[in-house]
């Protein structure tokens, strides 16, 4: 009998340890969305493209701690972020850090160079709870904070008898000049610089003022860097495709190629599209350096640019696609065409 006691006692001790070691989390009512406290210096210069701003914020409260993804995000001053442009994306939310050149480049896509622009700026995060019957993402947004901003326009070669208006431009104004473009094989071209009024042409693999036009192998996106200081010239082809289960040609070539927005610095293309999933690559193959999908902490927002991503998964509808890989984080949107 007295063993038996013991036995009740102890049980009773270890379950009573159990409930003090227990850890509930709660998650607050109305949780605590974070801040944006400070904005650098916005006065962007090109002299400075390669100097890192730092927007610094505080941390979404949901009442325990949490792993959340931070977004900068940015739109004109009043416009309650309905057209917004991604600036960056950060699981640190303290300090989000991205470069003058970048900034102004993202920037360009919908504010006007030269001049003060009014912007709003905010941090929306994104938590993602496990309720038991998998992730239910929470998001909650910073108020927005106002500046006057000034972009700087980006030089630019102009390309001529391409067949349209083209250009490649240089971020940092260093005589590197980059762009994508759509040419025809039918079309040498030549590069101008309008502001210098120079026109480049090619010496054999090099480039040469007044020299001859540049040869097209093919038509289609290439993607072309020229050097006109060291007088260094490439040209590569450069056609993003999708391709997977949900898309006309499934698994196989030729990919469902996509066109270049250069105003918004992404690719895009308009197709209808089955149930089922799909993938991004360049040139029709998966060893071109791009591998575009998702996976474990990564979504739509924050693509996975490896041979290991998933499969991004779609349903049926006719979709405009859009692309944006020119900065971190890569991300795609799928907008069903009316």
């Amino acid at each position: 009998m007295k063993k038996l006691i013991f036995y009740i006692t102890i049980l009773g001790l270890l379950l009573n340890a159990c409930k003090k070691d227990e850890t509930k989390v709660v998650m607050l009512t109305n949780p605590t969305p974070p801040t944006l406290a400070s904005l650098p210096d916005l006065t962007l210069q090109r002299t400075h493209g390669l100097d890192t701003l730092v927007f610094v914020g505080t941390a979404v409260n949901p009442g325990f701690k949490a792993s959340a993804t931070y977004f900068l995000e940015a739109c004109a001053t009043g416009n309650n972020f309905k057209d917004s442009l991604q600036v960056l994306s950060s699981n640190q939310d303290a300090s989000l850090k991205i470069t003058v050149s970048a900034l102004n480049g993202i920037l360009l896509q919908k504010f006007t160079a030269d001049v003060a622009n009014a912007v709003d700026f905010r941090i929306r995060s994104v938590l993602s709870i496990d309720a038991g019957t998998g992730a239910v993402p929470k998001i909650y947004a910073s108020d927005p904070v106002s500046a006057n901003v000034i972009i700087f326009g980006l030089p630019r070669l102009d390309l001529i008898n391409s067949g349209i208006t083209q250009k490649i431009e240089s971020a940092l104004g260093d005589g590197k000049y980059i762009g994508y473009v759509k040419l025809d094989a039918t079309k040498p071209f030549t590069l101008k610089d309008p502001d210098a009024n120079i026109t480049y042409g090619a010496n054999g693999t090099l480039l040469a003022v007044n020299g001859a036009a540049f040869p097209v192998a093919a038509n289609g996106w290439y993607q072309i860097k020229a050097d006109t200081k060291a007088l260094t010239y490439t040209n590569k082809a450069y056609n993003i495709g999708l391709i997977g289960d949900a898309t006309p040609n499934g698994w196989n070539s030729p990919d469902s190629k996509m066109a270049y927005d250069a105003k918004t610095g992404s690719w895009f293309i308009s197709l209808a599209l089955i149930n089922g999933s799909c993938k991004f690559r360049l040139n029709d193959a998966w060893d071109q350096g791009i591998n575009l999908g998702i996976g474990t902490g990564y979504s739509t927002d924050n693509l996975y640019n490896s041979s290991s991503s998933a499969n991004i998964p779609v349903t049926i509808g006719n979709y405009t696609v859009r692309l944006y890989i020119n900065n971190a984080p890569f991300r795609v949107t799928f907008t069903l065409n009316q």
